[in-house]
């Protein structure tokens, strides 16, 4: 079984779901920084970190829904709709945390915040540990080159290149 979002045989929503997990630790390592004493700008850096965040888990979470299609009713299934909740729980806590800060000045962070967030994360570890599972089950069969030794048999090039018709 293969996912229907798809760029050059690669499914997109793994690739799309690193992108906000990056961007929220990212987020909570300035909100950290802030808290700590340092520049008040970090806050407002934290607080950008975490919106962009979110826009790429919409993202992520329409690709993801649109992959639940081909999944079928097993464990695997199971599985896919926990990472899904999983994943919307933790961009909730952020969202939480986002609209309790837009109203500060600065969009500065709080210990509590702070702890909403590194709460987020660790609820985003879950998610990151069944991303792996469905990854692995997901493109059973699909043969991965894992050493360059295995690399030397793959001849031909991955881009067509067609010239434009005059």
């Amino acid at each position: 079984m293969q996912s229907r979002l798809r760029v050059q045989g690669h499914p997109i929503q793994p690739m799309l779901v690193t992108f906000p997990y990056g961007l929220f630790v990212s987020a909570v390592i300035f909100d950290l920084a802030d808290v700590l004493g340092g520049p008040a700008f970090l806050g407002e850096v934290g607080y950008w970190s975490a919106v962009a965040a979110l826009v790429a888990a919409a993202l992520a979470a329409v690709a993801g829904m649109v992959d639940l299609w081909d999944v079928p009713g097993d464990r695997t299934r199971h599985t896919a709709i926990t990472f899904n909740l999983v994943n919307l729980a933790m961009a909730g806590l952020f969202l939480l945390a986002c609209l309790i800060r837009a109203d500060s000045p600065q969009n500065g962070a709080s210990p509590v915040l702070l702890g909403t967030e590194l709460v987020a994360l660790a609820i985003g570890a879950v998610g990151v540990r069944l991303g792996a599972r469905l990854v692995r089950r997901f493109d059973e069969g699909r043969a991965e080159a894992t050493t360059f030794d295995a690399l030397g048999g793959v001849s031909g090039s991955s881009t067509e290149i067609i010239r434009p018709r005059p």
